[in-house]
């Protein structure tokens, strides 16, 4: 008989052993976790269809904003024109409705260019001894039907001008005074090119005064006008569109003595640095308003070509400091200086120049906020003194206008007096 073997006896491990004779507590504390109060984590839900559903007078605080651009320009179109002011300040977006009104009523008051042509012809056979015209949106043929008909006429102002109208600018012999209009921002866009401006100088060699206003060009069409217009004595700039570099050609101008450059951006733009300037020679008179003179590089330029001039005005300019007048020292022959509404312009940036011009008679500080009296030094009391015209109203509690009747200085139709008395001056 055979035995079987015997086998051995393995212990089993402690998670076999454990789950064997704990069975019955496992299963308590499963049912035991399964009652316990554990907080549920609430599932996301859509909201109701009812939070959909806004109140716009709750979440549009203007309500108008709600109206399209074509309601409220109905609605601005039967205002009168002191109420279509006065909605213009309510907000930019009605400013700029305000703006789209008056550039459409204004297209609709121009008439066409045959009534036009039509209306010259008419005024030009009955009226033969004309001297003076001013017209919008003319055409060529009607210009020179004015031009045959009125040999005396001497004045022109053309408005929605182009470089196609100025073709017949060369048929007025004796045209001495000329005014362009080219673009008016919402008003109306005509451009003035080189173009127009070469065949205007070719065409009007006897003109006296020119103003070009929103009229483009650069360097060659200034140039050919100072060339061919040997006459010209006064040149006015406003909101120009020149292209590229154009102050070097003043140099060309040789009989200018008035210079007005108004509302313009930027002197000029494309001025290089190293830019060799030759000057206006016979320049008198220098007039900025209403420029932007932050660019030190072309505000130098521009004192530097006109280094001759006798009489600076500058009023309501944006951007001119210390720095940038100071560029002004170049002019050593001012006799005359207007300064108003130059609020970045201080007293020491005003005396720093002002002193270094020895011929200076007469000066004009008005609304200069910067400018303190507290600040005037006993030098610059002295060149004040010695001035045969002198108004000094920086800000409305200046001491110096306060007290300028006892000094004698301002006072019309009496002989000048200098000023001794220099006390309510601090530091003199």
């Amino acid at each position: 008989m055979v035995s079987s073997p015997i086998k051995p006896k393995v212990s089993p491990s402690p998670k076999t052993w454990w789950f064997k004779n704990n069975t019955k507590t496992l299963d308590n504390v499963i049912f035991s976790m399964q009652n316990l109060d554990f907080p549920k984590q609430a599932k996301p839900t859509n909201p109701p269809e009812k939070s959909l559903v806004f109140d716009y007078p709750k979440l549009v605080s203007d309500r108008t904003s709600l109206l399209s651009d074509e309601t409220l320009l109905q609605i601005f179109s039967r205002f009168s024109q002191s109420e279509r002011n006065s909605n213009s300040l309510v907000s930019k977006r009605w400013l700029n409705l305000h703006g789209s009104l008056v550039s459409s009523d204004s297209e609709r008051c121009v008439l066409s260019v045959h009534e036009v042509e039509l209306g010259l012809k008419i005024l030009a056979s009955r009226y033969p001894n004309l001297g003076e015209l001013v017209v919008a949106n003319a055409c060529e043929l009607g210009l020179l039907s004015v031009a045959e008909e009125c040999p005396l006429l001497q004045e022109l102002e053309l408005h929605m001008c182009n470089d196609q109208v100025l073709r017949a600018i060369a048929a007025f012999r004796n045209l001495q005074t000329l005014k362009l209009i080219g673009n008016v921002v919402g008003i109306y866009n005509s451009l003035v090119s080189d173009l127009g401006l070469t065949i205007l100088a070719q065409g009007c060699k006897s003109l006296l005064k020119l103003e070009l206003i929103g009229c483009g060009g650069s360097y060659e069409g200034m140039k050919a006008i100072g060339q061919c217009c040997l006459m010209l004595e006064e040149l006015t700039l406003s909101d120009h569109r020149f292209e590229g570099v154009w102050l070097p050609a003043l140099a060309y101008f040789d009989n200018l003595k008035t210079l007005r450059v108004l509302s313009c951006k930027s002197i000029d733009s494309g001025l290089m640095a190293d830019e060799l300037l030759d000057f206006c020679p016979a320049l008198e008179r220098l007039h900025l308003e209403r420029c932007q003179l932050r660019d030190k590089q072309s505000v130098g330029a521009l004192f530097l070509v006109c280094r001759t001039v006798q009489e600076v005005v500058i009023k309501n300019c944006w951007g001119l400091d210390d720095e940038i007048f100071s560029t002004a020292h170049i002019c050593r022959r001012v006799k005359c200086l207007s300064l108003e509404g130059c609020s970045r312009l201080t007293t020491t940036g005003l005396e720093a120049v002002i002193l270094l011009w020895k011929e200076l008679k007469s000066i004009n500080v008005t609304s200069c906020g910067n400018v303190k009296d507290s600040e005037v030094t006993p030098m610059l009391a002295t060149l004040f003194s010695s001035l045969k015209e002198f108004k000094w109203r920086p800000d409305t509690k200046s001491l110096v206008s306060a007290n300028r009747v006892s000094t004698g200085i301002g006072k019309r139709g009496k002989s000048f007096r200098k000023a001794q008395d220099w006390k309510f001056l601090s530091g003199t």
